[in-house]
């Protein structure tokens, strides 16, 4: 992530509810992440691979080789059961943390 930092965590939460909305390789996640967040965060492929490799050792990503538009094979990334129980978990968190912030942040 070359452009913003991130916190621990928050690229995971972010790379689960992306692949929650819909499953894609790799590379077009990057694209999604960086188009999303209108090129505020740019997630670079050594960011990227260990934490999708991290997601689908813990089983909260399951990954399938499939054929891309091109022809070529392309590993895709979808969440799994578990995966999206351990999301909810952890967007009710980042609720609480980031409202915390916000409130702090508004103090005068």
């Amino acid at each position: 992530m070359s452009n913003t930092s991130f916190l621990a965590g928050t690229l995971e939460l972010i790379v689960l509810q992306l692949l929650r909305a819909e499953p894609t390789n790799g590379y077009d996640l990057t694209l999604r992440i960086q188009a999303i967040s209108n090129d505020v965060l740019n997630v670079n492929a050594g960011s990227l691979y260990p934490a999708l490799y991290r997601l689908e050792q813990r089983g909260l990503l399951r990954a399938t080789w499939e054929k891309s538009e091109s022809g070529r094979r392309t590993k895709v990334y979808s969440v799994t059961t578990a995966g999206r129980s351990h999301l909810s978990e952890q967007l009710e968190s980042w609720e609480r943390f980031s409202g915390a912030v916000a409130a702090i942040l508004r103090v005068t």
